[in-house]
């Protein structure tokens, strides 16, 4: 890997950020009444786009904006310019990091929908008109009875599942906003976070937008390469990143298989998987060392496994650090869809090697011939024998190249290091499927105490 391309200067993206991040602080007091500076904001948002298709229509939105006079598609305009600068933002990072890793991208857009019937139009039009709402009133405009508006929307668009993903971005997002009420009262506003939110739910209620990429077939072998573990307080996520191999000879391709479930929040570190195992037979294979055979597994056009056991098989031992070395070099990623160009979004499978580890403010640092790359081991789970000092003790990654906060980061998934003169793999999800580690063991044990006793009481609870 070629570290000094990722610590070189992107072109554009300081530019394109700050045209984000003064739009963002637009919306922190409100388009109900704009002022100069909020005028600055918009105009810098419409200059940013100028080059392209988005030209005209976001000048118009900006300067009626600016004035006080927008309307729903001046915000959805002004929504669309700041989504597609994130989107370059996007583009030119993960270029920046295939090209540090020598990897080619797909050429196909992968923004072909997957057809399907007319939704609810009125239900969108209550939907994007709550959300203009949120505009005018401003982050520090906030309180109960504006945020009241998305409950009725989100209980009529819950039971049609073709609009579930708006609704459930909508429930979290103005429930996110009424604890955080009243808004004039917050000392610390997360201004990207709610205008990443906004922005994409606004952009969700145009008819077609939430329309699935189309999915094909995958039928041949996956070699599972490590496990990246989200933990909420009520839910949890495993999606396991991996190499697909076709059945007929065909390029390899990055794909990625998810599960999420929601939880009670005394169940933490190994117990999570108890939550997770009964809906991914590939997390034991993850655990086993094995790859998977698949039988036309539903695979969208963004590279996700739409999950089915029946069409899944136990293969043979497949070490996840044979597949990175072998398989992985020559894997080719999927585009990703429109909306879900974001940097927070970028996650690009490596493997890291000849690295020597340092501390840097009590941070790890793999330090390269040519460079540097930060350790994000904050984001290694409790759920798990990989450790922040196992990394620091590693010779080999097998991570994730993720950008935060201005710069590359790698979250591991899986190291090897030397102990007793032996190489040692350790991963992030050797639990998954069960384990007979001691510590793996006890979590697992506590967890089990603690779905019971939840369960007791809450039998009792529906007996009464």
């Amino acid at each position: 890997m070629r570290a000094d391309l990722l610590n070189d200067t992107v072109d554009g993206l300081d530019e394109a950020l700050a045209a984000v991040d003064g739009f963002d602080e637009v919306l922190v007091d409100g388009l109900l009444r704009p002022g100069p500076a909020q005028a600055v904001g918009l105009a810098a948002l419409a200059e940013a786009v100028a080059g392209s298709p988005l030209a005209g229509r976001v000048a118009e939105a900006a300067g009626k904006t600016a004035a006080g006079a927008a309307g729903e598609d001046h915000f959805v305009a002004l929504a669309a310019a700041r989504t597609a600068l994130l989107g370059s933002v996007h583009d030119a990072l993960v270029q920046r990091a295939e090209e540090a890793v020598g990897r080619a991208r797909d050429g196909e857009s992968g923004t072909a929908a997957a057809e399907g019937g007319e939704h609810a139009v009125n239900l969108l039009v209550a939907a994007r008109s709550w959300l203009c709402d949120l505009a005018r009133a401003g982050w520090h405009g906030i309180d109960h009875e504006v945020i009241a508006g998305a409950a009725p929307v989100v209980s009529a668009m819950l039971p049609d599942p073709a609009l579930r993903r708006l609704a459930t971005l909508l429930d979290g997002f103005a429930a996110e906003l009424a604890a955080s009420c009243p808004g004039a009262a917050l000392e610390h506003v997360p201004v990207r976070r709610w205008a990443d939110l906004w922005s994409r739910a606004l952009l969700l209620t145009l008819p077609g937008a939430a329309s699935a990429p189309a999915a094909g077939e995958a039928t041949g072998r996956l070699l599972p390469l490590g496990v990246d573990v989200q933990e909420h307080a009520t839910a949890v996520q495993a999606q396991v990143h991996a190499v697909f191999e076709p059945a007929d000879g065909g390029t390899p391709r990055l794909v990625r298989a998810s599960v999420s479930a929601p939880k009670p929040d005394t169940v933490v570190g190994a117990g999570l998987w108890q939550m997770l195992r009964p809906h991914l037979s590939l997390l034991a294979a993850v655990s086993e060392g094995r790859a998977m055979e698949l039988d036309a597994m539903p695979l969208t056009g963004e590279g996700d496994l739409l999950w089915d056991d029946a069409r899944a098989r136990a293969g043979e031992p497949a070490e996840a650090f044979a597949t990175a070395r072998v398989a992985l070099p020559v894997a080719a990623a999927f585009a990703t869809a429109p909306l879900d160009r974001h940097p927070a979004r970028i996650a690009v499978p490596v493997l890291l090697e000849g690295y020597t580890v340092e501390e840097d403010e009590g941070k790890v640092v793999f330090r390269f011939a040519d460079g540097r790359l930060a350790v994000d081991t904050d984001r290694v789970p409790a759920a798990g024998p990989l450790t922040p000092e196992v990394v620091a003790s590693s010779g080999a990654c097998v991570g994730l190249l993720r950008w935060d906060a201005g710069e590359f980061l790698l979250q591991p998934l899986a190291v090897e290091r030397t102990v007793r003169k032996k190489s040692v793999a350790v991963h992030a999800g050797a639990w998954a499927g069960g384990t007979a580690d001691k510590a793996g063991v006890r979590a697992e044990k506590a967890a089990t105490d603690a779905v019971k006793v939840l369960r007791e009481r809450a039998g009792k609870l529906l007996r009464k």
